[in-house]
């Protein structure tokens, strides 16, 4: 007497036969897969937060030395916090509404100029555009530190010409900073303006739109992304400037921070590092207030990237 298996049953009987066993887990096989990626990225995390954390500890440290924070927090304090608003000689409270102005104005107008430039160069065909683009490349190969001398004798002149743009002013730092980082932002523009198809520009001409009308409706929303990393670029640089900012400003109340900041260890019996630390401390907080702002527009920019 023969005997059937039900369809069911046998549907069962192939399905599991079909699935394949699981292996058993082996950590040398992980870790030679994915293992030691793991490992990789978690001693660059170590080795990129520890700095951070040693210098909070100094700050936090009311003994003022950075010997003594070999202990990771093993003393809290606020007394350097309270120390740095509190000289008189050293206003920094100052010094860090100055590096925001010239910081963000330094950013608004380096991201307007090199669009600007950017735009020319990508849409507008004139003679010596190509001698134009190279000299930018050229002129970036030195850098801005060979030319403080010149700095220093050309705002010693216009000093006596135009007040504003004289030495100890904050508007002729500005427009030094402005004339320095000019170069490298416009060829940086100018390759991501040139992966803007232009048909949109020829469509917004059909319509009757000119030059301006195009750049500022069209062509700034769809390059967001690259003016968000160049304004980025160009704060951490402008804050983070000593040596062209020591030489242009003179008087205590109108320096930056780095400018500041460094009289705190200078002195040869004075030196106070808890201060230093505590100052550059809450000198990093709008660097990474304005990073973590623009971080949706970087990574948008560079998705973009990628899928063109």
């Amino acid at each position: 007497m023969s005997t059937s298996t039900p369809a069911s049953q046998r549907t069962t009987t192939t399905t599991a036969a079909a699935v394949p066993a699981k292996r058993p887990f082996k950590f040398s096989r992980w870790f030679g897969a994915t293992g030691w990626r793991h490992l990789v990225g978690i001693v660059m995390i170590v080795f990129s937060m520890f700095p951070l954390f040693y210098v909070l500890s100094a700050s936090l440290n009311p003994n003022g030395t950075l010997l003594q924070s070999n202990g990771l927090f093993s003393s809290l304090g606020f007394d350097n916090y309270v120390t740095l608003f509190n000289n008189p000689q050293r206003p920094y409270a100052a010094w860090f509404i100055n590096t925001l102005v010239i910081g963000l104005t330094t950013a608004a107008g380096t991201v307007f100029l090199g669009a600007l430039a950017a735009y020319c160069f990508s849409r507008m065909r004139f003679v010596g555009r190509r001698f134009g683009l190279l000299s930018l490349v050229i002129v970036q190969i030195f850098p801005q530190l060979l030319a403080v001398v010149a700095i220093f004798l050309l705002l010693t002149t216009l000093g006596d010409i135009f007040p504003i743009l004289g030495l100890d002013n904050q508007i002729a730092l500005i427009m030094v900073y402005l004339g320095g980082a000019l170069g490298v932002n416009t060829y940086l523009m100018y390759g991501f303006f040139n992966t803007v198809p232009s048909d949109l520009d020829e469509a917004a001409k059909l319509d009757g739109a000119g030059h301006a009308r195009i750049f500022f409706t069209i062509i700034l929303r769809l390059v967001a992304p690259i003016l968000a990393v160049v304004g980025l670029l160009s704060f951490i640089a402008t804050t983070s400037d000593f040596v062209i900012s020591s030489v242009v400003l003179v008087t205590p109340e109108r320096q930056t921070l780095a400018v500041g900041l460094y009289q705190f260890v200078s002195d040869e019996f004075t030196t106070n590092w808890g201060v230093f630390a505590a100052g550059a401390v809450l000198a990093a907080l709008p660097v990474m207030a304005l990073f973590l702002y623009l971080q949706k527009y970087i990574v948008s920019g560079l998705t973009a990237g990628a899928v063109k």
